[in-house]
């Protein structure tokens, strides 16, 4: 069964103005599900198949000739080559729509967009599973600790498939097809050592001295591996904000996963129950709702505009979205139960920001929506960020 993906909407608008569509993401995060799926009458070549690979970088003016009413090519990093030729072929028909391109070594694809493409393509990431789009479905979880601990895999959600058996074998495979086969990454055990450190300190300040002590690499090896795990989307940053309000900030950005199952496995949790009592547990949790915001702006296509703030002493608001005169100010609390204290961080950033502070939102897991004096109550399950 394919389930509709939010993302959708935007593509079939914009592949209607852009010659060349450009669907990136991690692996298994349903890209080509959703490509075939929007456009059933296209054809599809996957250029990891030896044959059509060959035939694409041999003669491939012959084989973009095929396609003429538009084509989906699954993986396109794989033929480097073959941008150039999709370059000229599009400038050429000057047709909307014409090629739809998604690959999931994304450090290789946006390199070759950014040389043959620019300007001719739309980008755009597909992560896994929202939980809007599982409660759409009616696959959403049903507590929090289950949000959590599966992630949103597609695979794993529509599936029912367990995080422990299917998370370890796809963490295998990205380290052994991706790291392996495209980047200078001399051991693979180190670098797997630096994936699981980083799981250990989600949600917190990213320290590369500190992980290249661990490790036993350089500074500029962990910064580069980490480049390399946000680039293939298994990590993302969260930038401090610029604006001081007086104070003196933190400069360090903020570090996520793009799927808290994945964080979970490489953590060594193997059931919701272990889960529950974990010191990270509400770390994790606040990575969920961030990640949530994040890929609620990228099925508008949005960019990410996400920032956290904290100030030399400690003091901090999870997450700020907008301009910065129409800032939205988000405070993460895993607890189910309201009350007062946890609007402290808001009220206090609502009084440095002034004006430019013109929403403030608790989302935390519980099931109330509460419009306070002092700010307005999310639960965690119907995020909404206008």
């Amino acid at each position: 069964m394919t389930h509709q993906r939010a993302l959708g909407t935007y593509l079939r608008e914009k592949s209607k103005q852009f010659p060349v569509i450009t669907l990136t993401g991690c692996r298994q995060s349903g890209k080509t599900t959703l490509l075939r799926s929007l456009f059933p009458e296209y054809p599809y070549a996957n250029l990891e198949h030896p044959e059509t690979r060959a035939f694409a970088l041999e003669d491939p003016r012959s084989f973009l000739g095929q396609f003429p009413d538009g084509v989906i090519l699954d993986e396109v990093q794989r033929t480097p080559d073959l941008f150039s030729w999709i370059q000229a072929v599009s400038d050429e028909a000057k047709k909307p729509g014409q090629f739809l391109l998604s690959g999931s070594q994304n450090f290789l694809l946006l390199e070759r967009i950014s040389q043959s493409l620019a300007g001719r393509t739309l980008v755009s990431h597909l992560l896994p599973f929202s939980l809007q789009e599982q409660f759409a479905a009616g696959i959403g979880p049903t507590n929090i600790d289950q949000a959590i601990f599966r992630g949103g895999f597609p695979r794993i959600v529509a599936e029912n498939l367990a995080p422990v058996d299917w998370l370890p074998s796809y963490i295998q495979s990205y380290v052994e097809r991706d790291v392996r086969t495209i980047t200078q990454v001399a051991d693979l055990e180190l670098f797997q050592r630096l994936l699981g450190l980083c799981a250990g300190r989600v949600g917190q300040l990213v320290n590369c001295s500190a992980l290249a002590g661990e490790v036993g690499v350089s500074d500029k090896t962990v910064r580069q591996w980490i480049g390399l795990l946000k680039t293939s989307h298994i990590l993302f940053e969260l930038p401090p904000y610029h604006r001081n309000f007086g104070k003196r900030l933190t400069k360090s950005s903020k570090l996520y996963f793009c799927d808290t199952g994945l964080a979970c496995s490489l953590l060594g949790i193997h059931s919701e129950k272990e889960l529950a009592p974990h010191p990270l547990r509400g770390l994790l949790f606040e990575n969920l709702v961030v990640l949530e915001i994040l890929k609620l702006r990228f099925q508008s296509g949005q960019k990410s505009d996400l920032h956290f703030w904290r100030d030399h002493v400690g003091h901090e608001v999870d997450l700020l979205i907008g301009p910065e005169h129409a800032l939205t100010a988000i405070e993460i609390k895993s607890t189910q139960t309201l009350h007062a204290s946890l609007f402290d961080g808001l009220a206090r950033f609502a009084d440095l920001a002034g004006e430019s502070s013109k929403r403030r939102l608790l989302i935390y897991g519980g099931d109330q929506k509460q419009v306070r004096t002092n700010g307005v109550t999310m639960p965690w399950s119907k995020i909404e960020i206008d």
